[in-house]
């Protein structure tokens, strides 16, 4: 059957703040770099790379200047050798030297005063290179490092020099490869290293980001329990950190709160429960003496205790859903639960209120879908599902209109029951659900206060998930009939 006009307007829901989703819990595993523990270790592997840094420049300058007076003294030793030569022999010397097989990497040049080369494999007089003189020990001569042309390729060298006593300029040169080989392998091996260490630093932080992450995804499922209604519940502890120190505190907190809680659950249910054996006492004598007086012929005095009867069945009928929502809040969870179809569930209960909304001239319109059976408690469904078509029909005026409808939604079955009577305000839908509130709009008619109250505990008891919109005029109630939990338990968004 096609939804009426006004019902189909109606699809802006009101979730109360109790069963509003939050995000989910596996989202904070992609949120690692939010983590304190990552923060600082990347903190930490920025210190390290920058102090690894400083490390790099002094030790390349160490073994730099190392190497550079290695050479220095192979040079210097150079030059005393050729000081033990004539300069008559000094040209044939340097050309042995050039000869040898062990010459390795080392250069020389003989140059007359006017520059011109007289012997040696450095074909130009190196401008800038300061000369010391014959027969010095050099033992505080420094080199200097210059691009020179030994033979057809120009090099960078370090070099030293001497006047000759004939005025001639004696060169002598090494080549830096030696040095700056030594120089790159200790750069790749340092940069090696500290990659590494950075490297393993970034996946220690993240590891370590993700067992806190994974440890605050407990706390937070155990906090949402909690915050559902599941006080018995506690948060986690591992070890002996931080968080398990909060945590310990926190429990220790649930526990007094839980224990004050069933304290004064406890002290309410005892008092409804010993006030209804009297109240019903006081009922029937209120009763009896109504129809007494009715039979003494005073009305008047019947009318009174009649209204007083009234009264105390008001009070009667409120201790009764005081105690049942105590009752179905204590009920283990899983022990009436079976597989329930809901089309016949609805149209039993569409068949056992189809005469007293006929009695008010309220038509019902009825839709009832396909769905799959659901794990629940059928009694407990019924009444839930009782209590909202009673206040349908209650709430809507003479010759109004009530739909039930069971649909298939995305997650699972959904209940929708909306009538067009005066509505529950927006401020006021999360109020309803509680005990003993009424409507501004509806105070005037008779009730309790508890009845959504008692649905909400039901709804509650079976994880799913109530919510209250507007049916201009009117009000639609949705129940989804699909868990809000996890596997493990704890409700999911």
């Amino acid at each position: 059957m096609n939804l009426p006009a006004w019902v189909a307007l109606g699809r802006g829901l009101f979730v109360p703040a109790s069963s509003r989703a939050t995000p989910n819990v596996r989202d904070i595993g992609r949120d690692h770099w939010r983590t304190t523990t990552f923060r600082w270790f990347t903190a930490y592997a920025a210190i390290f790379s920058l102090a690894f840094m400083a490390l790099l420049g002094v030790i390349d300058y160490s073994v730099t200047r190392a190497m550079m007076r290695e050479t220095d003294s192979g040079l210097r030793w150079q030059l005393r050798y050729f000081d033990s030569r004539s300069d008559a022999s000094l040209a044939s010397a340097i050309d042995a030297r050039l000869t040898r097989p062990d010459r390795r990497d080392n250069f020389y040049g003989l140059f007359a005063p006017d520059g011109r080369r007289l012997a040696g494999d450095i074909r130009v007089m190196p401008t800038g290179l300061a000369l010391g003189h014959y027969g010095q020990s050099h033992q505080h001569t420094r080199g200097q490092t210059l691009v020179l042309e030994p033979g057809s390729v120009r090099s960078s060298l370090r070099a030293m020099g001497e006047i000759r006593p004939d005025g001639a300029r004696l060169v002598v040169a090494r080549t830096l490869s030696d040095v700056r080989h030594v120089r790159d392998e200790l750069l790749k091996a340092l940069f090696g290293g500290g990659l590494l260490c950075l490297t393993g630093s970034l996946c220690a932080g993240l590891v370590l980001s993700m067992r806190q992450i994974r440890r605050v995804a407990q706390i937070k499922r155990a906090t949402r329990g909690i915050a559902n209604g599941d006080l018995a519940m506690r948060l986690p502890v591992a070890g002996r950190d931080e968080l398990d120190m909060l945590a310990h505190l926190v429990n220790r907190m649930l526990d007094e709160v839980e224990r004050l809680m069933g304290e004064v659950k406890s002290a309410c249910d005892g008092i409804a429960h010993d006030l209804r054996t009297p109240l019903t006492r006081l009922r029937l004598r209120l009763s009896h003496a109504a129809e007494a007086m009715e039979q003494r012929g005073e009305s008047v005095l019947a009318g009174v205790l009649v209204g007083a009867r009234g009264e105390a069945d008001a009070v009667l009928n409120r201790f009764s859903a005081l105690l049942r929502i105590s009752e179905i809040g204590a009920m283990d969870r899983r022990r009436g639960f079976a597989s329930v179809a809901l089309p016949d569930l609805v149209h039993e209960l569409c068949e056992l209120y189809a005469p007293l909304a006929e009695e008010k001239g309220i038509d019902m319109y009825v839709a009832v879908a396909p769905v799959e059976p659901i794990h629940a408690d059928r009694a407990l469904l019924f009444e839930a599902l009782s209590n909202l078509l009673d206040n349908a029909i209650k709430f809507t005026p003479r010759g109004g209109a009530v739909q039930v409808e069971l649909r298939a939604g995305s997650r699972g079955a959904q209940l929708v029951i909306a009538d067009n009577g005066p509505g529950i305000a927006p401020g006021e839908r999360a109020a309803v659900l509680g005990r003993f509130y009424r409507s501004e709009r509806t105070r005037h008619l008779p009730g309790t206060g508890l009845g959504l109250g008692i649905v909400l505990a039901i709804v509650r008891l079976h994880d799913f998930r109530v919510a209250i919109g507007e049916a201009n005029p009117g009000t639609i109630v949705t129940i989804d009939c699909c868990t809000h939990r996890t596997q493990h338990g704890h409700a999911s968004p």
